[in-house]
């Protein structure tokens, strides 16, 4: 098993460990093609992905799991609740990054502060749009279905 199981690049000062899984070519690319790490993407569009992302996953949890779940006003109330919650993550967001990027010479655009706060704002943007689309998915349900799409 030591074998397997190795100081990340035999430099046992590191704290991590080099596993067949997370130096594998598949896992690497796998997370190179997260908006995170992909190459060529500006941080506005970064933040725009990754918000849509998470937004579109927000509305359920809340209109589901919400105190107003056997409401008539369970989805409005999910919805809302998500944009909440994504105002807080991205006050978050503008916060770190306030306090993470003071010189503004890394080679990476989104480890600036310029860069932290374009990814802030297309955060915003995808994530309210996400919650948005997924609003709008949900209260036409019967619509959606009647088109013969038999989404859900």
């Amino acid at each position: 098993m030591s074998d397997f199981i190795q100081p990340y690049n035999n430099d046992p000062f590191v704290g991590n460990l080099s596993t067949p899984i997370s130096t594998s070519s598949i896992t690497k690319g796998l997370l190179s093609n997260l908006p995170a790490y992909r190459r060529g993407l500006s941080p506005l569009l970064r933040g725009l992905e990754i918000g849509m992302a998470h937004g579109y996953f927000l509305v359920g949890p809340f209109d589901k799991l919400g105190p107003l779940r056997n409401t008539d006003v369970a989805l409005l109330s999910g919805f809302l609740s998500a944009v909440g919650l994504i105002i807080i993550l991205t006050t978050c967001l503008s916060m770190y990054g306030n306090v993470s990027f003071e010189v503004d010479d890394s080679k990476d655009v989104l480890q600036t502060k310029e860069g932290w706060g374009q990814f802030t704002a297309g955060f915003l943007v995808g994530a309210v749009g996400g919650a948005g689309f997924a609003y709008l998915i949900l209260a036409n349900i019967p619509v959606v279905q009647s088109v013969g799409l038999n989404l859900f």
